[in-house]
């Protein structure tokens, strides 16, 4: 019943549009600015081109023994899905890239999907980022906040040699251009570590082996700045620097919601935001022999949904891609021109040093994985092995 509901109030995102208020206000979407007097067509395009990951059910159960599906409580990784798919976008096929309804996509687009299929062999699966979970605290089937999908993703990103992306999430409402640096530019990892990386690929990563090799070079960066912008309800004050966020050609969008209800949030229409929802549930969709994905569901072609700011919870994620240095510094200089130029509250702090107070600051090499606190697990194929040993929560 609750499909059939979902199905029934499918609306088609040009009839929808003409919902919008009447407005000369632009639309804005991941740093795109869209007219609806002069463009509707293209913000059409710019929405359902977005990689939207939805609630999945019939999937192998997680862990062998856990839910095999993660309706109710897997909107927030989803949501964290949606966020890295676009990084990953930005990263192979550029920002400006459409996706059409049948129509055939580059081989990276079929990759960048394979990543995310709901199988415990796929590098960003719901099977991966639950099990990751178990090391910040959270059990299989619990609910995450924005802050843990964020952590489980900088932890997953450290066996993805294809992507070989960056993952900083800032602590103290704080970021740190020199540690940034530090870590985009670190040199090859060492070998030992490198060893358990491609072990840990040829085993459960398999299909996002890396042709490429280590190189030195800039890592693309994936920033993402987890938030507080109130106690109950966000302040008013943070919201003119929260909108000028989406309109960074960074942007990613954030993550957040309502209690307990993560929604996807891509751009904003004058003090209303615009996000997609992962709160459908579909089936769960393999890859087929060739290595193409039947990808249809994986696209909201649908009305994009709306909420007034004022209505979000405080807690937030925020996060930008830099593919390139020169993003970065240009991130920068938008973040000290835009964000901090207010002298009221700031919403957060850019600094060049890394603080003195803080423990030194080390580039991660692998993940930290617990199941009770205690027992550290030096990679996921440890993990793998200690599965019967988890208290799965089937929900």
């Amino acid at each position: 019943s609750v499909l059939s509901r979902y199905e029934n109030q499918i609306t088609i995102l040009s009839d929808y549009l003409e919902e919008f208020p009447e407005t000369d206000e632009p639309v804005w979407i991941l740093g795109r600015q869209h007219h609806l007097n002069t463009d509707k067509s293209k913000l059409l395009l710019d929405i359902s081109a977005r990689l939207w990951f939805t609630y999945r059910r019939k999937f192998s159960p997680i862990g062998g023994t856990g839910p095999s599906s993660d309706a109710g409580w897997g909107c927030m990784l989803r949501c964290g899905q949606m966020m890295l798919a676009q990084a990953l976008i930005c990263r192979h096929l550029g920002r400006d890239w459409q996706w059409e309804k049948q129509k055939k996509q580059p081989e990276e687009y079929h990759r960048i999907l394979r990543c995310f299929l709901d199988r415990k062999d796929c590098c960003y699966s719901i099977h991966q980022m639950a099990q990751m979970g178990v090391g910040e605290g959270k059990s299989i089937g619990e609910w995450f906040g924005p802050n843990t999908v964020a952590q489980v993703l900088k932890k997953l990103a450290l066996f993805d040699e294809w992507n070989s992306l960056a993952v900083y999430v800032s602590m103290d409402n704080t970021v740190v251009i020199e540690d940034i640096k530090k870590m985009c530019w670190s040199p090859a990892q060492s070998s030992s570590v490198a060893h358990s990386s491609a072990h840990l690929h040829r085993s459960a990563l398999g299909q996002n082996k890396n042709t490429a090799g280590w190189c030195p070079g800039w890592k693309p960066l994936l920033l993402i700045i987890p938030l507080r912008l109130g106690i109950n309800h966000i302040n008013p004050v943070y919201i003119d620097a929260f909108k000028e966020c989406f309109k960074m050609p960074q942007s990613l969008g954030a993550l957040g919601g309502k209690p307990n209800n993560a929604y996807y949030f891509i751009g904003f229409l004058g003090n209303e935001l615009i996000y997609l929802d992962p709160h459908t549930t579909q089936s769960f969709v393999d890859s087929e022999e060739n290595g193409t994905v039947d990808d249809e569901s994986f696209h909201c072609q649908q009305a994009p949904h709306r909420m007034k700011i004022m209505n979000l919870d405080p807690s937030v994620a925020l996060g930008f891609f830099c593919k390139e240095e020169c993003d970065f510094d240009n991130w920068c200089s938008l973040v000290q021109k835009e964000i901090l130029k207010q002298q009221s509250l700031r919403m957060f702090e850019l600094v060049q040093k890394h603080p003195p107070h803080w423990p030194p600051f080390i580039p991660p090499t692998k993940p930290e994985v617990t199941t009770t606190g205690a027992e550290l697990i030096e990679s996921t194929d440890k993990l793998f092995e200690l599965e019967e040993e988890f208290e799965i929560l089937s929900v």
